[in-house]
């Protein structure tokens, strides 16, 4: 589905993910790369199948779109240095004309070397054109569109007998767009959109709007 902000043009994908035309960059949030391995360390049994998905849909993103940067809003990583790290490296190898920019959140927390290493520039905010990229949600004094992560939205979608369904969304109020969580393994913060808001919703590798 197509959205235009600021006379630019945005698809947003079933992926979790946000395509920038003019940019010609895919926009992400909360990979949280080393999760998985992070809770299996703990003694939680996280099946590694979840990592693998979440590299394969970056993949079919990539082909789909030949983006020249991708922009990741923060958590692209969860923890320390772990395998899904390694992994992670190993498939970074196949994309090194790939620009990386990490707008760094909480959980970004590697060394500074291991993102030198995996060609991965980190910057606290990120400004081009009329937006601004943060990880936190917006505080809206900036006259720039923003577009943020770190929530991971969720729309609750209520039946007649009163039985309701979870999805993941794009929530977007006049100034800003928080993304979807784009790793499949996190939770949902189910949003209450005031009346301006806009509310785009993944169901069943669709976007639909709720």
């Amino acid at each position: 589905m197509e959205i235009t902000l600021r006379q630019q043009h945005f698809d947003l994908l079933p992926q979790r993910a946000i395509y920038w035309k003019e940019q010609q960059s895919l926009i992400l949030s909360d990979l949280h790369i080393g999760k998985g391995m992070h809770f299996r360390k703990e003694g939680i049994p996280i099946p590694k199948q979840a990592f693998d998905d979440d590299l394969n849909t970056l993949n079919s993103l990539i082909v789909a779109h030949q983006p020249k940067q991708l922009i990741v809003v923060g958590d692209m990583f969860h923890s320390r240095h772990n395998n899904e790290v390694k992994l992670f490296d190993i498939w970074r190898a196949q994309y090194t004309e790939l620009s990386i920019l990490l707008v760094k959140g909480n959980h970004d927390i590697l060394k500074k070397e291991d993102y030198r290493e995996l060609h991965i520039d980190v910057i606290k905010q990120y400004e081009k054109e009329d937006f601004v990229f943060t990880h936190d949600s917006c505080d809206n004094t900036s006259d720039k569109f923003c577009f943020s992560g770190h929530l991971h939205p969720g729309v609750a979608i209520y039946g007649p007998a009163r039985q309701s369904l979870k999805f993941p969304c794009f929530h977007f109020t006049p100034k800003d767009c928080t993304l979807p969580a784009f790793s499949k393994f996190t939770g949902l913060a189910i949003i209450k959109p005031k009346v301006a808001d806009k509310v785009f919703a993944i169901v069943e590798g669709e976007i639909v709007k709720i």
